[in-house]
């Protein structure tokens, strides 16, 4: 299924969260016109932006008139909406595991790699070593999840794996090193081979003096 006109995409290229919603509307092939909002100079707190985030936060989309914002909840609504049911299963069991990977990536992954990779790249005042190590225990976790299935839940890609790839994909800007990870790696590769796969750019590393 097609949307009738172009989904409306607002991100920010260097949000992780952005790129899950891109990517994944990318594997979909639905046709979308990336709107960049430029979060240095706080254009997500404009009153126009608000109007469509209350909380001031990428990404959004606007699929016809249908607002949805949170990269989670527009994963949910692509998948309900456009995506075949392996992307988001419809029985209680495959379903409560999604979420269960939904809520790592909100808590987790965004407390772990996420943070230290914006006290690395970005300069922001973290507590780099907290966020390093809740990284790190996340990614033994991970890598033992991951030795005996290909996907987060089985054979098969669903949301759960689009919502966690972006910030474990880059955590080596946070200077989480993925080497000791051979499992989380070929999980990686694996998505990255999906047809239609979109990288998210790499950032060169922080310039305090062209901050």
């Amino acid at each position: 299924m097609q949307a009738s006109s172009p989904i409306k995409l607002y991100r920010s290229v260097v949000s992780g969260h952005a790129h899950r919603a891109e990517l994944f509307l990318s594997l979909l092939g639905l046709s979308y016109t990336p709107i960049d909002v430029d979060l240095r100079a706080g254009q997500q707190k404009s009153p126009e932006f608000l109007q469509l985030n209350p909380f001031g936060q990428v990404p959004v989309i606007d699929d016809n008139g249908t607002v949805v914002a949170d990269s989670n909840a527009i994963l949910v609504y692509l998948a309900l909406r456009y995506g075949d049911e392996h992307w988001l299963p419809r029985d209680p069991v495959n379903a409560s595991k999604v979420q269960r990977w939904l809520s790592v990536a909100a808590g987790e992954i965004a407390f772990g790699p996420a943070l230290a990779r914006v006290g690395k790249r970005f300069g922001r005042p973290v507590d780099m070593e907290a966020a390093q190590q809740r990284a790190q225990r996340l990614f033994g976790i991970l890598e033992q999840e991951l030795q005996s299935r290909s996907f987060l839940l089985g054979d098969t890609p669903t949301i759960a794996d689009i919502a966690c790839y972006s910030y474990v994909a880059r955590a080596p800007e946070g200077d989480i090193p993925l080497d000791p990870y051979p499992a989380i790696r070929t999980w990686l590769a694996r998505i990255e081979a999906l047809p239609r796969f979109v990288p998210m750019i790499e950032l060169p590393p922080y310039n305090a003096k062209a901050a």
